[in-house]
């Protein structure tokens, strides 16, 4: 069974999933690894008619504990409150600043499809929701502490209740310590140095604990929901999930305390990107944010729920890597919508990663659309349409557009400088490097496109067997080709990008790298001991062949154009040092 379907045959009952989030700046990509989790066993569970909910939670009570990038100046005198009670940036419609980076948040939620019952945990104090759990949790401080010592082996000093109040004099929660506690109020002191991020401002006092006055730690936080909501399924991340970690401390409170079992857990490997956090140039990439402009939602969702949980999820954003995973997305929608010869697991990992059903639809190929995006005289769609040979439904079209955003967005913030596909106004300086063999193959291929059909197979077979013919090694005639035209050593399939290119356009530029004649005989030819072995070598599978000799102020060479019984033709020229009579060679090889 796929993951999420081991974790669904488990189940017993209606299930209410949890997941949260701390909004304390934009959030990070790595974020979504959870969401997606969390989303996929909530769809599978519904698929099977297994009742479930899909909460998420906003924990907007944390304190503010880091300040987002370049927002020092406003935040700073902020550090320590709630993340609720920080005005956002200046400039944001939002409440607050919790609101406003769950704002983006949400958005990203919206387009991946994901849809979940929210909840903020500002909500949930202040209601009194969580009242009978933190009166408990107070009265069972010792039993907090020896969970805490036992399973981690952290030492709290007798004096230590797990509770964090607002301080009534400067509203920083991060910074309080309660010390003691009479089933009614909570005693505390605002400490100046109790963290290195925040400063307390001394005050003593006493207050009720209850109706949003303060806060759990996080892992008592997490025992408050799963006994309050009630959750039966949280994954964790593996930071949380290793042993003696946050997820066991809870685990214990919650059985120790509360007698109940915690919900199953499904711990999650981190998201990176090329082996590490996602960056660029730009200084973009590292928001969950950024991560949805560049990849449409069913190609993010395959990304994230196709591998186990319990493995890394590791996307390089460079060249190869996001070409292979469109690669990879389209095979899948080609095996399990087309040709119908999916496995199971694939027809669900397909579904899981369509935000809907759409069926059968014709996609267009990645790299083929990030070349076409980065030529300006071009129209992406209408040479889609020609090379599609008829007009995109709508379904195609929105797919082909969130694939040509994808190009735009990767082409300007992702790619390396020779990653990107420009197509040359003039012949570029680079061509001066290039060898005789590679300019004949050229002049060569430029005559060849003279009265082909324009279409990119029939293109793609015209490069291999110009080659053939030149003769030169497939991949060295492929760097010319982006050489004169891309100013670069790689590109799309040489037929594709051809296909939509004008013809005159590609055989004026090819004619325009000369050949000098003498260096191309002695670059491509073969010596007469080479030739002789090479037709050995062949000589079951050749059909026939037929010459000429070709002569010049360097000299002589036979050339003999060469069939094959696979009926591909293969030119092979030979240096004729002494004579141009060939007859004595030809006889030797027959």
């Amino acid at each position: 069974m796929f993951w999420c379907e081991e974790v669904a045959a488990q189940c017993q009952g209606p299930q209410i999933i949890n997941d949260s989030k701390t909004p304390s700046g934009r959030v990070h990509v790595g974020a979504l690894r959870g969401v997606l989790i969390h989303d996929a066993i909530f769809r599978t569970l519904k698929a099977k008619g297994i009742e479930a909910r899909y909460l998420f939670g906003v924990d907007d009570y944390d304190p503010l504990d880091e300040i987002p990038a370049g927002k020092g100046e406003h935040f700073e005198k902020y550090l320590g409150q709630p993340l609720c009670n920080v005005p956002p940036p200046d400039g944001s419609d939002a409440t607050d600043m919790a609101e406003h980076y769950m704002g983006e948040f949400w958005g990203v939620f919206r387009e991946l499809g994901v849809t979940v019952e929210p909840y903020r945990m500002r909500d949930i104090y202040r209601s009194g929701r969580f009242n009978e759990v933190i009166d408990t949790i107070l009265r069972n401080a010792d039993i907090v502490r020896r969970v805490y010592k036992e399973v981690s082996n952290s030492d709290r000093p007798p004096t230590w209740y797990p509770f964090q109040v607002v301080c009534e004099k400067c509203g920083r929660i991060g910074t309080t310590e309660v010390f003691a506690y009479d089933g009614t109020l909570v005693s505390y002191r605002c400490r100046e140095n109790m963290v290195k991020w925040a400063r307390g401002c001394g005050h003593e006092g006493q207050m009720s604990p209850f109706n949003g006055n303060g806060k759990l730690p996080w892992k008592l936080e997490w025992v408050a929901k799963w006994v309050t909501f009630p959750v039966s399924i949280e994954g964790a991340g593996k930071d949380h999930s290793t042993k003696g970690g946050s997820r066991d401390v809870a685990a214990a409170c919650l059985k120790a305390i509360f007698q109940k079992e915690p919900p199953k857990n499904v711990p999650y490997e981190f998201f990176l990107v090329g082996g590490a956090k996602m960056s660029s140039s730009r200084g973009v990439g590292a928001s969950a944010r950024d991560m949805t402009n560049l990849l449409p939602p069913e190609v993010l969702r395959f990304l994230m729920i196709r591998t186990k949980p319990n493995s890394p999820v590791n996307f390089d954003v460079n060249e190869e890597g996001i070409v292979k995973l469109f690669n990879e997305f389209d095979r899948y929608q080609t095996r399990v919508c087309h040709d119908k010869n999916a496995t199971a697991d694939e027809a669900l990992v397909y579904q899981l990663a369509e935000t809907q059903p759409k069926g059968d639809y014709f996609q267009a190929n990645f790299q083929l659309v990030s070349a076409l995006a980065q030529m300006p005289h071009i129209d992406p769609v209408v040479e889609i349409e020609k090379r599609h040979g008829s007009a995109l439904t709508e379904i195609e079209r929105n797919a082909l557009e969130r694939r040509l955003k994808s190009a735009q967005i990767w082409v300007e913030h992702y790619a390396k400088e020779e990653e990107k596909t420009r197509l040359q106004e003039t012949l570029p300086a680079s061509a001066a490097q290039l060898t005789a063999t590679q300019r004949a193959f050229l002049q060569r291929l430029g005559l060849a496109l003279a009265d082909v059909a324009w279409e990119d197979a029939v293109l793609q077979a015209t490069v291999f067997e110009t080659a053939r013919m030149t003769p030169i090694e497939q991949p060295v005639a492929f760097k010319a080709i982006y050489c004169v035209l891309l100013d670069k050593e790689a590109g799309p399939k040489a037929g594709n990008l051809f296909a939509y290119l004008d013809r005159d356009f590609l055989r004026k530029r090819f004619a325009e790298v000369s050949v000098d004649l003498a260096a191309f005989w002695k670059e491509s030819a073969l010596t007469q001991e080479q030739f002789t072995q090479w037709m050995t070598q062949q000589k079951e599978k050749i059909a026939g062949y037929t010459h000429a000799i070709q002569s010049g102020e360097a000299g002589n060479v036979l050339e003999l154009t060469v069939e094959m019984k696979d009926g591909k033709r293969h030119l092979r020229r030979v240096w004729l040092e002494a004579t141009p009579d060939a007859t004595a060679l030809l006889d030797a090889i027959a």
